[in-house]
Formats: C-alpha cells, structure tokens, sequence
C-alpha cells in the first residue's frame, strides 16, 4: 500500500516545486531517456514505478519499483530511465542525505561507535522495506500540507535516516555522518577536485588533505570511486566542457584550455571517447536537443 501510494504523489507533485521540504526530490519520466551524466551528491534515490540504470567507471546498477541506493559522496555518475511509458511513467523520490544530520542522530544514538567502513564499492542496490517506504510516504504527504513541514520534514527525515541506518546499508550511511570516516576523507579530495579541476593534481597533496599517505588514499579512493583521482579529474572536466559548449560559442578549442587541458588534440580525443562524438558534433546535437541529449534541465541522473 505505501508503494501505491507513494507513486499516487509523486505524479501529483513531480514537475511542482519541492522547496515546502527542504532535500526532497522528484522525477517523472514519461518514456525511456538517454544517458545523463552529471554529479551525484550524497542522496537518497529509490524508485515507485518503472526503473532505471546508473553507471559509476565500470560498474552498472540497476534498481526498480520497490529498491533503493545510497549515493555517499560526489561522484561522477551516468544514469537514464530503461522502463517508462506514457501510461505508467518512471516514479523516482530522493533525499539528500546531510552530513550534519547523520552525525547528530548518530551521536545521539551512539551508533557510530565502532562502525566498519563498508566492505565493497561506494554503490549498492537494496530493496526498501516497509518501514522506510512508509517513512518516505509520509515525508511526500508534507507537499499535501507544507504547513505542516517545517515542524514535520525534520522529524521524519531523521526517522529515514535512522531506517537507513539500521538497513542493508547502515555501514555506509553511518560513515557519511562521521568525521573521521573513509568516506569522509576521500570526501575532502572529491571537493577539493571539483573545486580545483583545472589545476594539476598531486595525489600527495590530495592524500594529505585527506589525513592519509599516498598508498591507502589510493587505495580507498579507487576502492569508493572505481576511478583513481587522475580519472575524476577527467570526467569533472569533460562535463564541464561539455555543459560549456551547450550553453556558449565559445571555441572548441577554448573550451578544452578552459577546463584544464593542454592540448586541444587530446582534449578532443578525450572527449569523443567519453561521449560518443567530437566535441563540435556532439556540441550542435546538444543545442539542438538539449533535454533529451543532455539531460540538462532534467531531475539529477541517479
């Protein structure tokens, strides 16, 4: 019943604003879509009603009506819906998980004490159980009633934590809310990076920034990832360039300098490789069709 009735308000809300809840996010997709890469920052994603698939370096995961994923930290993240149509469309509802919050229930619960850091990747599908999807339900009713949300959104948001918590993937949301956490280490290097990604990168700077020696920031960073830090350099700033060459005139080769490449060659061999096409071609497509080949403008791509 809370499967039905979520998908119910995620129709009724999806395309509206969401700013009544504060982290709440919503997506309806009418039809299959193409890849949409972009940054998926630490989220909540579990779907109603259709399904999808989401691509980190290698690994693919795909997850449908009734399953979830964690996304912990900023990563760089190819998704598109795989089953909608116009009469039963992809029904998606997100949370943005917050740091802060995450820490304060675990301090206050003392569950982050003696917490593992997860064992595998930075990514899993799970399936949601009935305590959660009830909480989720009741956080989507509040767009029913924002009144009611300032006092209710806060109470139910650390009930879902707490739900995760307790979950198949307890561990690495318990390392989202810690300090001193893998996650929140290598989470130090990821912002660096995208804040920075035109500028050379020194994995021994990188590794200090995070409190740790080269070798096991290496190791943790690909291990959460599935990229080393040269590589996601690489795709921040393909998907800049890309964004800039949909949305200015600016030269291709202007572009490629712009986002930190060196030669205007290898940029567009880079880029070709990443997204199917030379960036000319691939940048009068995306004018053209902007939605459908970009995903710009559309809800985020997990």
């Amino acid at each position: 019943m809370s499967l039905d009735e979520l998908r119910t308000l995620i129709a009724r809300h999806a395309g509206r604003s969401t700013a009544a809840v504060d982290g709440l996010l919503l997506s309806a997709d009418h039809r299959p879509t193409p890849p949409r890469a972009g940054i998926a920052d630490p989220v909540l994603a579990l779907v109603a009603q259709g399904s999808k698939r989401l691509v980190l370096g290698d690994r693919v995961y795909d997850y449908g009506a009734g399953q979830y994923l964690v996304v912990p930290l900023g990563l760089p993240v190819t998704g598109h819906v795989t089953q909608a149509s116009s009469q039963r469309p992809l029904l998606g509802a997100g949370l943005a998980l917050r740091p802060a919050v995450i820490a304060s229930l675990l301090l206050e619960t003392g569950s982050g004490r003696n917490s593992r850091a997860p064992s595998a990747a930075a990514l899993a599908v799970s399936d949601a159980p009935a305590d959660l999807l009830d909480a989720v339900v009741r956080m989507v009713r509040l767009l029913d009633h924002p009144a009611d949300a300032p006092v209710l959104a806060p109470m139910i948001e650390r009930e879902i934590l707490w739900r995760l918590i307790n979950g198949e993937q307890g561990a690495l949301v318990r390392q989202i809310g810690l300090a001193d956490s893998r996650v929140t280490q290598i989470g130090h290097a990821l912002r660096w990076i995208r804040d920075h990604y035109t500028e050379p990168l020194r994995v021994e700077d990188l590794a200090r920034l995070s409190g740790m020696s080269p070798s096991p920031f290496h190791r943790h960073f690909r291990a959460l990832t599935t990229m080393t830090p040269i590589q996601y350099q690489k795709q921040i700033r393909l998907q800049e360039a890309r964004l800039r060459l949909m949305s200015t005139s600016e030269d291709v080769a202007d572009v490629g300098f712009a986002v930190g490449y060196d030669s205007a060659s290898q940029f567009s061999r880079e880029y070709r490789r990443h997204f199917g096409l030379p960036p000319g071609q691939d940048a009068a497509r995306l004018r053209a069709e902007p939605r459908e080949v970009a995903g710009i403008g559309s809800p985020a791509p997990w």
